[in-house]
């Protein structure tokens, strides 16, 4: 299992894990939700107190991954699979984002 807290404009929004069986869940945090002030990190993952799961990363984080040779350059660079999409968002969004969401790794 993997996990990665998801920040928005640098405060935590939930976390996105990654379990053995390859699939997703997503969950926000309590206070987040909670909280009328705090926006939901994407159109199409609404603010909610019950998890999301997916069998594959969700399309929100997906469209944060380069694309083509730039995500060529960075798998070698970073000795990662191409298919291994949360090892790449775990390399490339902690800094490197269009937009108010970061991810940081969980250890």
């Amino acid at each position: 299992m993997r996990a990665a807290n998801i920040l928005f404009k640098g405060q935590q929004a939930g976390v996105l894990t990654q379990h053995d069986d390859g699939t997703f869940t997503f969950q926000y945090n309590t206070s987040w939700v909670e909280d009328s002030s705090k926006p939901a990190i994407s159109l199409t993952l609404p603010k909610t107190a019950s998890p999301y799961h997916s069998n594959y990363l969700f399309p929100f984080f997906y469209n944060m991954l380069p694309e083509g040779s730039n995500k060529q350059v960075v798998c070698q660079l970073n000795h990662l699979d191409k298919t291994d999409y949360f090892g790449l968002l775990l390399t490339i969004a902690q800094t490197d984002t269009i937009g108010a969401v970061t991810v940081s790794k969980i250890d």
